[in-house]
């Protein structure tokens, strides 16, 4: 008992002599990982008025099972297909389709603010020809 009462005492006063040290440190720790928390606010890009356009691809399953999306992806660029309008093209998938909408362009950000690329997403499809 006398041991560990004598060893209670010695990291008291350890922890008194280098409580600078500790707050210099947890401050430290602090400034560094405050990066990685990203921006305050939720939606860094800019998002483009819509679009009518009309877009030729292959209709494709993207995602996983948690998060499954739709895309129409050609030789050029991909376009995500709005969830709403996901159960008009799902059964397409892997065939040529042409479909005709609104197109919203998004300039996507990371939390540091450099650009993370676009994302062209389809809504109110209209679906015009479909290949075998």
């Amino acid at each position: 008992m006398v041991l560990s009462d004598l060893t209670n005492q010695r990291l008291k006063e350890f922890l008194l002599m280098n409580r600078n040290f500790f707050l210099v440190l947890l401050f430290l720790c602090l400034a560094v990982s405050l990066p990685a928390f990203g921006s305050k606010e939720k939606n860094t890009g800019k998002t483009a008025p819509p679009v009518k356009v009309q877009v030729t691809g292959v209709v494709r399953l993207v995602g996983n099972a948690n998060f499954p999306e739709l895309q129409i992806k050609n030789s050029e660029m991909s376009w995500y297909i709005a969830t709403d309008e996901m159960d008009k093209l799902y059964d397409l998938q892997h065939r040529r389709v042409t479909v005709e909408g609104e197109e919203t362009v998004t300039e996507l950000k990371f939390g540091n603010g450099l650009s993370a690329g676009t994302r062209r997403e389809l809504k109110k499809i209209r679906i015009i020809s479909v290949d075998s």
